[in-house]
């Protein structure tokens, strides 16, 4: 089967079809078929969340603190579905003058107890805010600590679920973009971010697994607790919790100065264990591509991993630990693509964050043009034309630099991969490859908007990027190019004139013209086009068979 016509639309909440796992018949359907009844499955499932995203529009300027710790305690009792917490967190004001601080907190649980720096305070806690007054002076860092219990609201795609599969509980959440608070209280805004202790209780035949690295796990009782801990910053979209009867196995990886050894740990039920150690096996070569293409995975002093979860539509990025469905793990391999981009997000998202969620496409839009680098590294530049292929679609909605409540549609995945491929195209693979390393290296373990990305781009290449950016990122639609051609013999040459005619809006772009002259011999030509109308000349000794625009593929382009 042709794997790179597989990848799929909406790479990490369209990434699921049950047909896969279950379906006999699935293993004979073409490519084709396959992306046809993924397209379709993923089109209609995307209604369901067309309109419940609201998305917390705060930008770091907007808010009154800086979160430096979350230290959560987090105390399961999934029969009941109750979740008792306590959440300390410090922080310290950006303004000294200011007299009250908010954190974002569902306001469906109970409150038992609020403390500021150890003594008990009055607070408003309504919708979905907790605000605290301060009163007087307090020093450079506070610890405000929350308790509280009650069943968890959903929100977005789950927030926090007390689900269950074949008569046994599994606890899971995926907060993102702003449902962390729908569980703990907390700055609910990406650019944030804060380092993590986090502990789980839960029925001593549960494994509790989250983000960093595990330092210990403790008997109480017929109860465990597992204490996890982030030795990097965290957005708390990506903070999360697992708790199951998980069975794990683990791989290898090594660093690429040769320095450290990272342990790659998988959790899944045993029922999926077999199918995982098929579908998880190419997580280590792909992370190696990756280090070696952007700079070495940025967790190195923590884990990767992956945990079976229960939102069957996709695949959620967790810093170090990704949410896998438990429908994506068949042991066929079929959603190998979804590994790829979820790994991949562990440079774009996780490591370089956006600073707010217009800048979505920074996470999305590599995320999936990571997907064709890799089958590229693996089968060459066919798989990378095939893959770019398979996300094209002539009319993406709305404009990336401002998604609005789109955060997840195929115009901020596939437009945005298609942004990347043909800033490539623009700019060359050694200035490319430069700009993704230099703008890894600046951003790490903080935050980028698209303004900081184009900046980094420019200096790289020593250029201005702003009509291709303007274009691309600003802008709806696509190049709409009508041409015609005509050869004639003159001197025992032959003169090919070319006309360009933009129907729509005026696109400043490169364009490769091949010359057919049979199945064998061809000659390519680069030119720019920066006009409404163009017309254009070639002289060659054979008369060419076939004159085509763009031939690999390195537009998003429209011919007629």
């Amino acid at each position: 089967m042709d794997r790179f016509l597989r990848n799929i639309f909406f790479t990490l909440l369209l990434t699921i079809i049950a047909f896969f796992s279950f379906s006999p018949g699935s293993l004979t359907k073409s490519p084709e078929e396959i992306n046809r009844i993924k397209k379709i499955y993923y089109q209609n499932h995307l209604l369901r969340y067309k309109n419940i995203f609201r998305y917390d529009e705060r930008s770091e300027g907007d808010t009154l603190v800086d979160i430096l710790t979350y230290d959560l305690y987090f105390d399961l009792h999934p029969e009941e579905k109750l979740l008792k917490g306590i959440a300390k967190i410090k922080f310290t004001l950006k303004n000294k003058n200011t007299n009250y601080i908010d954190l974002n907190f569902y306001d469906n649980f109970d409150l038992t107890g609020l403390l500021l720096n150890g003594k008990n305070i009055d607070y408003d806690y309504d919708e979905n805010l907790l605000s605290i007054p301060l009163n007087g002076t307090l020093p450079d860092t506070s610890i405000v600590e929350v308790r509280y219990e009650g069943t968890p609201g959903r929100g977005g795609f789950v927030g926090f679920a007390f689900g269950s599969i074949n008569d046994n509980s599994l606890v899971y959440t995926l907060s993102e973009p702003d449902y962390a608070s729908t569980w703990f209280p907390c700055n609910d805004i990406p650019v944030d971010k804060a380092l993590l202790d986090i502990r789980i209780e839960n029925d001593s035949s549960k494994i509790s697994v989250s983000n960093g690295i595990l330092m210990d796990v403790k008997n109480k009782g017929d109860r465990k607790v597992y204490h996890w801990k982030t030795l990097y910053p965290i957005s708390t979209y990506l903070i999360t919790l697992y708790s199951s009867d998980y069975v794990s196995f683990s791989d290898d990886y090594i660093s690429l100065d040769e320095q450290d050894t990272m342990k790659i740990e998988y959790y899944v039920l045993p029922d999926k264990l077999d199918n995982a150690r098929i579908d998880f096996a190419e997580n280590p070569k792909i992370m190696k591509f990756f280090a070696e293409t952007f700079g070495e995975y940025p967790f190195i002093n923590e884990k990767y991993g992956v945990a079976e979860f229960l939102w069957q539509l996709g695949a959620m990025e967790h810093q170090t630990i990704t949410g896998v469905a438990s429908n994506l793990i068949g042991g066929n391999n079929f959603f190998l693509d979804v590994y790829i981009h979820e790994l991949a997000h562990h440079w774009w998202g996780d490591a370089v964050g956006p600073k707010s969620w217009n800048d979505i496409w920074l996470n999305e839009g590599f995320s999936s043009y990571c997907e064709a680098l890799y089958f590229e590294s693996v089968s060459g530049r066919s798989a990378l034309f095939s893959t770019m292929q398979s996300k094209y679609q002539e009319n993406f909605n709305g404009i990336l630099s401002n998604p609005e409540s789109n955060l997840f549609s195929s115009t901020v995945y596939n437009k945005g991969a298609w942004v990347l491929h043909m800033l490539r195209w623009e700019v060359g693979d050694s200035l490319f490859f430069s700009s993704l390393r230099a703008y890894y290296e600046k951003f790490k373990y903080s935050n980028a908007a698209t303004g900081d990305f184009i900046t980094v781009c420019d200096s790289v290449t020593g250029g201005n990027l702003d009509d291709f950016f303007e274009q691309w990122i600003d802008r709806k639609g696509q190049i709409e190019l009508e041409y015609d051609y005509r050869t004639y013999n003159k001197d025992n040459k032959y003169i090919t004139e070319i006309k360009l005619i933009q129907l729509n809006d005026l696109y400043k772009f490169p364009l490769e013209i091949q010359f057919k002259y049979d199945e064998e011999n061809s000659d390519y030509f680069r030119i720019y086009v920066d006009a409404q109308k163009q017309e254009i000349s070639f002289q060659t000794i054979t008369e060419p068979k076939q004159v085509i625009l763009d031939p690999k593929g390195w537009l998003l382009m429209n011919i007629r």
